[in-house]
């Protein structure tokens, strides 16, 4: 069996926390431990929200914790082109369509099937008809393109990935429904960005929070749609605060900048994170 290759892959959108000390010990550690290569990505395709600042801050915060890495830094934002054309291979399938509906529009649409994110797209513009749709693009009404996740399902057959807690696992991609993979105001989405990235950059082991299982049956039908290698996976726990809470930057978790200035050592916000080599 070969070295595993990991990564680390944060957003520039907020300063690091715990979690991310966390998420980041474990696949350097992985990588470490058995002669493999520990890779770091940045993941700033949400150009809206990505501060320079903030890459520059976890940055140092890792080498700070003591995480090295190999080879250059991956950025997202220097790769839209290549996330582009995968997109217009997806289209040229006619695996997606475009989808005209606000946030307003899905929120007013009725009843609708919940998936692990919470509703799901109810196929408004699922089966718009070619020339209106082509109409309204050319008018400049924004929109997003969305995967024809039974189109694409029927194309692939049965799929399955590996995660070392859960074990062998049937990938049922169409819970999640007909998720976006590109929008006006970010050009690819995570699920499309990641799967590429990992694929691209060789990565044979995914290690990253329990709470992104469910993308993961995603990312493996884009791979089969994609035609790209299969990585096993690893989802780890997740780092809760006093209430079971997860952190998380929009709650405002103590940020690893905050713990360095009270005087808080490396070896001290490994402990705190509860890890473990």
């Amino acid at each position: 069996m070969h070295p595993p290759v990991t990564r680390f892959a944060p957003s520039p959108t907020g300063l690091l926390h715990l979690g991310h000390a966390f998420s980041a010990l474990v696949g350097w550690s992985r990588a470490r431990r058995s002669g493999g290569s520990f890779l770091l990505r940045i993941e700033d395709i949400d150009r809206t929200r990505s501060r320079p600042e903030f890459e520059t801050a976890l940055i140092e915060d890792l080498a700070w914790l003591g995480l090295d890495w190999d080879g250059e830094i991956r950025r997202q934002s220097d790769h839209f082109a290549e996330y582009d054309a995968a997109l217009e291979r997806l289209e040229a399938a006619g695996l997606l369509y475009p989808c005209f509906c606000t946030r307003k529009d899905i929120a007013s649409a009725g009843a609708a099937p919940q998936g692990p994110d919470g509703p799901l797209y109810p196929g408004t513009c699922r089966h718009l008809d070619p020339d209106q749709a082509a109409a309204l693009r050319n008018a400049g009404r924004p929109f997003a393109l969305r995967l024809d996740m039974a189109r694409a399902r029927a194309l692939v057959g049965d799929l399955f990935f590996e995660d070392e807690t859960e074990g062998r696992i049937a990938a049922t991609p169409e819970l999640l429904g007909d998720v976006v993979l590109a929008r006006k105001d970010i050009p690819a989405s995570y699920h499309l960005c990641v799967t590429l990235d990992d694929a691209w950059q060789g990565v044979t082991l995914v290690t990253r929070g329990m709470d992104l299982l469910p993308a993961t049956h995603i990312h493996r039908l884009l791979q089969a749609l994609l035609e790209l290698p299969v990585p096993a996976y690893a989802h780890h726990r997740l780092l809760t605060d006093g209430t079971g809470t997860r952190l998380a930057k929009r709650d405002n978790a103590t940020s690893l900048r905050a713990l360095r200035e009270m005087g808080r050592s490396p070896a001290d916000v490994r402990r705190l994170a509860g890890f473990q080599d």
